[in-house]
């Protein structure tokens, strides 16, 4: 298989500026500053010795914390910037979508700018002219395609812009977190889009933050951890691996205790206590009970207060929903020190790492919401006894009570 993309020991140096500062400063010290200012240069590495090859037709995900230099990395291979040192070899036409308005001019019309940004591609007149009525009806901006760029919101701009970078056909796609920009019905045309890109053979770099969409799209993965590649392979195994960092990163959620900082909650959730079987853990098992304390403390009354969680999984799918009003029980008053407890006497999750999202309010409206509170690991269990683990391939929830008999011939 012919290789489209070498990227060879890339780094990317910046030198950061600083100044010093004294916390009080005299007049004296004031007028001297302004002819004598110590100024100390630091050297960071956004990237440093990245090395893989990306092969015609393949679909690569570059997966990563914010400011681990994913975005840096695609701008090296955009040729936005150049790297610090190492060497990149291309075998083919580039199309990248990095961030809205990228290669657009403002003053120029959308028909124009269709053309100014094939032309940056490298594309010919009649080879934009071929497809620009498909352009504009993906886009689905032709009652503007006349009006200066600078009116158009950032979600036309967006529509716009993948359109064009989709549409000219290029031998290599890269795309930016900014399909988070779109509503979720473009989100949902783009990534079709992508998919049939890559049916056709052609080679995609996506960075995003939605694992799901990465998991589906990419066969392979690269993993960026503070500017440097810690893992790279197929994709569903670099996702967890890079779960697993954040999992273990969280010792709070390890042992079972969470606390919630008050400018988060408004100091009325103080801290969550998972229990699995009684025991305090951040590790759950399949099909046992498991229990959630939530604690509270509030110097106003909340009457009739509605608590429910939400678990996500490792792709971010919120997958299980639950509060107490919609299983018809009532809560007392929240008044001064309060706790909470659910309790799920057989946790339907199949193996895998988890989320856990918060919600304190009246019923009509949340007085206290936090996503993604904590995180937490479920161990599967041969919860039927046929010795056959839950099939969390299939999905990540079962069901603990369910039997199958014969009432006919």
């Amino acid at each position: 298989m012919k290789t489209v993309l070498c990227i060879h020991s890339v780094s990317k140096k910046f030198k950061i500026r600083h100044q010093e500062t004294k916390s009080y400063l005299t007049l004296s010290d004031e007028l001297k500053s302004l002819f004598r200012q110590r100024i100390t240069r630091e050297e960071f590495y956004a990237l440093q010795d990245i090395s893989f090859d990306v092969a015609e037709g393949e679909s690569i995900g570059i997966i990563g914390k914010n400011g681990a230099g994913k975005s840096t990395l695609l701008k090296i291979l955009s040729r936005i910037t150049p790297p610090s040192s190492g060497r990149i070899q291309y075998n083919g036409r580039i199309a990248s979508l990095l961030e809205v308005g990228t290669g657009f001019h403002p003053e120029l019309t959308g028909r124009e700018n269709i053309f100014l940004n094939g032309a940056i591609m490298g594309m010919k007149k009649k080879e934009i002219q071929l497809r620009f009525d498909e352009i504009v009806s993906f886009s689905g901006v032709d009652k503007f395609l006349d009006t200066p760029l600078k009116h158009y919101s950032s979600g036309m701009q967006l529509r716009l812009a993948f359109s064009v970078a989709a549409h000219l056909e290029p031998e290599i796609l890269i795309i930016d977190e900014v399909l988070a920009v779109g509503d979720a019905e473009f989100q949902k045309k783009c990534m079709g889009k992508m998919e049939s890109v890559a049916g056709s053979g052609k080679t995609i770099l996506f960075v995003s933050h939605n694992l799901a969409a990465l998991n589906s799209l990419c066969t392979k993965s690269v993993l960026l951890e503070k500017g440097k590649m810690v893992a790279s392979g197929n994709t569903s195994e670099v996702i967890d691996r890079y779960l697993n960092m954040n999992y273990q990163a969280n010792t709070g959620t390890e042992k079972g205790v969470i606390e919630i900082p008050p400018a988060v909650s408004g100091g009325i959730i103080k801290r969550i206590k998972m229990f699995n079987e009684g025991i305090l853990s951040g590790h759950f098992t399949s099909g046992r009970k498991s229990e959630i304390i939530i604690e509270c403390e509030s110097e106003k009354e909340i009457p009739n207060p509605v608590i429910g969680i939400v678990i996500s999984d490792h792709f971010g799918t919120d997958i299980m929903g639950i509060n107490n009003k919609h299983y018809g029980i009532p809560l007392p008053s929240l008044n001064g020190k309060t706790s909470f407890r659910i309790s799920l006497h057989k946790l339907p999750l199949t193996a895998g790492n988890y989320k856990l999202s918060l919600f304190l309010g009246t019923g009509i409206a949340d007085i206290v919401s936090i996503a993604d509170a904590a995180t937490f690991h479920v161990e599967a269990l041969d919860v039927s006894g046929s010795g056959i683990l839950p099939l969390e391939r299939i999905n990540r929830i079962f069901t603990p009570d369910v039997f199958w008999e014969k009432i006919s011939n």
